[in-house]
């Protein structure tokens, strides 16, 4: 929580409370307690997080959609927001009507990684190995539905190989077993990987960002050799929908300035994340994209809700 009050003619502003639709210390929550403390300064008001975990995020979500647009209840969300619009059947909400787009706060690009037992060495050679080995070859899954999940299947897609999914209840037990050799292969976070790549307990094939990253500056995009691959996570304030314009602007100006602190640019980049802090007409827009896009994806995966 953030010990920061405001007042208008001598009244103290309610709380504005971000909900999270994932459990404390995961990636979002961390990026929205990270953004809460400085947004509170940006506003001089207490700025507190709420988890409320479940549904891929829709628990959260549809609180969010549903609550007044006061300026009170904003949403931090992610890559799901788009994907659980084609995942899920029947949403009690409308994931662009809904909402009003306030920035995207940061992305998050990541790896695709094998056991250093497996023969290829780079996205090319893996590419020839999985279609030499049609099904022989396993994706650790940490998530059903996730964007980790659908790199992979967007991966499969374009490339044309059979890999089989293998899905697990979380990062932690996925990656282990790739750490262990039970799993070939995995897609993940950098943050989650980049110590067991540098330690070289886990190979890079390719990282999932448009161009390679300053990190890992030998390690190619994937786009390299699948042109026009892209799938980095993202996280993104929301609003409720009806939000009056002025207001609106002043949320998302409070956000992007917090997005743009050194103190806050500093902790994202640190923990493998890429700053953004856009316009809300840009993210309006971004979000948009993102819901055709992974509406393919999500159609040729065959994913269903866990």
């Amino acid at each position: 929580m953030v010990l920061i009050a405001g007042s208008v003619h001598g009244q103290t502003l309610p709380p504005v409370r971000i909900l999270v639709g994932a459990p404390a210390g995961g990636s979002t929550d961390t990026l929205a307690r990270a953004l809460a403390s400085e947004m509170g300064r940006q506003l001089s008001r207490t700025v507190i997080v709420e988890n409320r975990p479940g549904a891929g995020g829709n628990i959260a979500a549809d609180a969010v959609a549903k609550a007044a647009p006061d300026g009170n209840t904003l949403l931090m969300s992610f890559t799901s927001h788009a994907i659980n619009a084609s995942l899920y059947p029947g949403l009690p909400f409308d994931p662009v009507k809904d909402f009003t787009p306030l920035t995207c706060v940061a992305t998050s690009p990541s790896m695709l990684v094998a056991h250093p037992s497996v023969p290829a060495r780079d996205v090319r050679e893996l590419i020839a190995l999985a279609k030499a080995r049609p099904g022989q070859l396993n994706f650790a899954i940490g998530s059903v539905g996730s964007s980790l999940h659908l790199a992979g299947d967007a991966f499969k897609m374009q490339s044309g190989v059979f890999i089989v999914n293998i899905p697990y209840r979380g990062t932690a037990p996925a990656i282990q077993d790739v750490l262990a050799g039970q799993v070939e292969l995995m897609f993940a976070a950098v943050g989650n990987a980049q110590a067991q790549v540098r330690a070289g307990k886990l190979k890079a094939l390719g990282v999932t960002s448009a161009t390679r990253l300053a990190a890992f500056p030998d390690v190619p995009a994937i786009s390299e050799v699948l042109p026009g691959y892209e799938s980095s996570a993202w996280f993104g304030l929301f609003a409720p929908g009806r939000m009056d314009t002025a207001l609106a602007k002043k949320m998302s100006d409070a956000a992007r300035k917090a997005v743009a602190s050194p103190e806050v640019r500093r902790r994202l980049e640190t923990e493998g994340y890429i700053p953004v802090g856009n316009s809300p007409e840009e993210f309006s827009r971004f979000v948009q994209s993102e819901i055709t896009r992974w509406a393919k994806v999500v159609k040729f995966s065959g994913a269903k809700p866990e």
